[in-house]
């Protein structure tokens, strides 16, 4: 019975990983549609959110069963309540690729992005999705150090978005102002789909060590301090 229980945890977090490709394969092709103004693409994004969709619900229902029948207590509650945080983190990054992918549609026959701010665009999905395959190795692999690394990578996703923002309050801006709409919100897209991969890092952190970022971090420099 305990191997039946360990497997089903187990294979939460086989889900959890299984999203963090899903949502990042997304980010991708969603990205390559923005910028090609690739309808059919855009469709397949569009549509593929509902298999996201499915694992985070498959996932809840699983985790909720192993609660109501296993009744879980300290390391393995943690895991089976923080998988249930993470699974929103990751369906919420499908849904914001779906919105990139909408951009695109919408806009279509034409790209939704000037040419002049490609490369500012492609390189924002690319570290996104560098982000979230960072998190689902995470996930797979429970390392704490990589985790913490995150947070550090999400600053040149940062960078990127106010670079983006810096364009479209320039004077010399040309596009009119439903392109500028379009770029302010796909630029917040990105942003937030790295900001919910860098949360899935941080609950990871406190599945393993059973505190929150903060006080890990806190803890850990005082006891540097103290050698």
């Amino acid at each position: 019975m305990r191997d039946a229980y360990h497997e089903e945890l187990d294979s939460i977090g086989d889900s959890l990983v299984e999203m963090a490709r899903l949502v990042g394969s997304a980010l991708g092709r969603a990205t390559t549609a923005l910028l090609d103004a690739d309808l059919a693409l855009a469709e397949s994004v569009i549509a593929a959110d509902e298999k996201i969709n499915e694992l985070h619900h498959e996932l809840e229902n699983r985790a909720i069963d192993l609660l109501a029948r296993q009744q879980p207590v300290a390391t393995d509650l943690r895991i089976v309540v923080t998988s249930l945080r993470m699974s929103a983190d990751l369906e919420r990054c499908g849904d914001l690729a779906q919105h990139v992918a909408k951009v695109a549609r919408l806009r279509y026959p034409e790209s939704a992005v000037p040419r002049d701010l490609h490369a500012t665009v492609l390189e924002l999905g690319q570290l996104a999705q560098r982000l979230v395959a960072k998190a689902g190795l995470v996930i797979a692999t429970k390392d704490v150090d990589k985790a913490l690394e995150l947070e550090q990578d999400d600053d040149a996703i940062d960078a990127l978005h106010r670079e983006l923002f810096a364009h479209l309050i320039d004077e010399r801006w040309h596009h009119g102002i439903e392109t500028a709409v379009d770029v302010t919100l796909v630029g917040r897209y990105y942003e937030r789909f790295a900001d919910h991969a860098v949360s899935v890092a941080k609950r990871v952190v406190y599945l393993v060590t059973g505190e929150h970022v903060d006080e890990f971090v806190a803890a850990t420099e005082a006891a540097a301090e103290v050698e």
